[in-house]
């Protein structure tokens, strides 16, 4: 017989495509390019559209939770960079892109470079802010690393020197956009850490464009301002602006101003904070001084120092009514000790090992005495017993009837007591014993009355 086909129902079958499409490597993660048309903005939250190119077109939907974090509102006939991943849905058999990110199309593979080099860097965990560090509240020296001919140098030196004067600042001169802007910036670093004289690094540029600024954006960049062992400070565009150095470096600057803002105090604000504190100080210290002079006033003004004999003499006083309470209670004491004591003799003396020893032995003399009388009775008894038994055990004796001419048969191995005629036949041998003597005789006849087998007695 053949084997049967399987037949599979509809829902199995989009199931099973569904399940094949789901495990797709390159289908669970995908960017796509397209326009938007059939715009719908369900009430629910959820968008519906369809993305389509020159040559083909694909159903596509981003649900509300992912759509919340547009950056912008899609239209009909917008152009976008999707990310998503493409499945099936099983009741109407369809396939179709499922959206979780969306860009406005013109940002193109610089965008789609720098949201992949983000997530790969913040899984590796350089963006924690677990590793990041603390700048310090007073540096030696600042470190600026940025074009020597930009905006953002200028800014940077002028706010230093407004609000620190006296700090060393340590320019290192790099290309800041173009092809080797990213290893300019990278060797900077380097040899900012192996100069170390400098405590704190500031990495900036003014704005741009996304392409002016990409330099901020390679992965090399990123990597250094990691590894650095000196804290740093992304500077880089406006305040709009977020590049990768910002989410790598220790601080991020809205602005190369604020940046130097952050590397340094104030040298104003810190003399005002130094002349607060000095003013507290001297507070502080007019209080200690003036609450001593009020102890020591307070201290001239006591009885003690005012009459010191007087204290003196009550303190006498005091000591002869504790010495005499001393010594009243000593004796009571003393008076409860002795008699505790005579009652604890009495008692000892009742109990001394001596008078016991002599009241035990007078004890056991008696009992000595009681125990021989007892014993000496009680052997007495018991012989008159045993010999009022052996008389009757003599009386009774086998050996005492066959002196008066009685006799004791057995069979001829003296096992067996004969009792009856019947025990025996004639010819048997036999044994009698006598008083003085055993016989050994052979029965020759029997008589006496003789009961047969029936049990009826007859004579021989």
């Amino acid at each position: 017989m053949a084997n049967q086909p399987r037949v599979l129902s509809i829902k199995e079958l989009n199931r099973y495509i569904r399940m094949k499409m789901d495990s797709d490597t390159l289908l669970s993660d995908v960017w796509l390019r397209g326009e938007i048309s059939n715009f719908t903005h369900h009430s629910s939250g959820h968008m519906y559209f369809t993305l389509k190119d020159s040559d083909s077109r694909l159903k596509s939907v981003m649900f509300a939770s992912h759509n919340q974090r547009l950056p912008f509102m899609p239209r009909e006939g917008s152009k976008v960079l999707a990310r998503g991943n493409v499945s099936v849905y099983e009741r109407d058999g369809n396939y179709q892109f499922y959206v979780t990110a969306m860009q406005p199309d013109g940002i193109g593979s610089l965008y789609l470079a720098y949201e992949q080099l983000k997530a790969k860097l913040e899984g590796e965990g350089l963006f924690a802010e677990t590793r990041k560090r603390m700048l310090p509240l007073m540096p030696r020296a600042i470190g600026v690393i940025t074009s020597p001919t930009g905006a953002a140098v200028r800014d940077i030196i002028t706010t230093l020197e407004r609000r620190f004067p006296s700090i060393p600042v340590y320019i290192y001169p790099v290309l800041v956009q173009g092809k080797q802007a990213a290893p300019s910036i990278v060797q900077a670093i380097e040899a900012m850490n192996r100069f170390g004289e400098t405590d704190v690094l500031i990495i900036g540029r003014g704005g741009g464009s996304l392409e002016e600024l990409w330099a901020f954006n390679e992965e090399s960049v990123a990597r250094s301002i990691a590894a650095s062992r000196i804290p740093v400070i992304s500077a880089v565009g406006h305040e709009t602006d977020f590049t990768i150095a910002d989410f790598v470096a220790d601080l991020r600057a809205a602005t190369p101003t604020a940046a130097a803002e952050l590397a340094v105090p104030h040298i104003a604000e810190l003399k005002q904070q130094l002349h607060r504190k000095h003013q507290r100080m001297e507070q502080a210290m007019r209080y200690a001084v003036q609450d001593r002079r009020e102890r020591l006033a307070r201290a001239r003004r006591s009885p003690f120092f005012v009459h010191p004999k007087k204290y003196m003499l009550d303190q006498a006083q005091r000591l002869d009514r504790l010495r005499e309470q001393l010594e009243t209670r000593m004796k009571r004491i003393a008076d409860r000790g002795y008699s505790r004591l005579s009652k604890q003799q009495t008692a000892l003396a009742a109990h001394h090992p001596g008078e016991r020893v002599a009241f035990a032995a007078k004890r056991l003399q008696g009992t000595s005495k009681q125990l021989e009388q007892s014993m000496s009775a009680y052997v007495k008894d018991n012989k008159k017993q045993l010999y009022s038994m052996m008389k009757q055990l003599d009386a009774l004796s086998p050996l005492k009837v066959m002196s008066r001419g009685y006799s004791l048969v057995y069979d001829e191995n003296e096992r067996k007591l004969i009792k009856s005629i019947n025990e025996v036949e004639s010819g048997s041998f036999i044994k009698v014993k006598l008083a003085d003597g055993q016989l050994d005789c052979v029965v020759r006849s029997l008589e006496g009355e003789h009961i047969d087998e029936s049990g009826e007695k007859r004579g021989n």
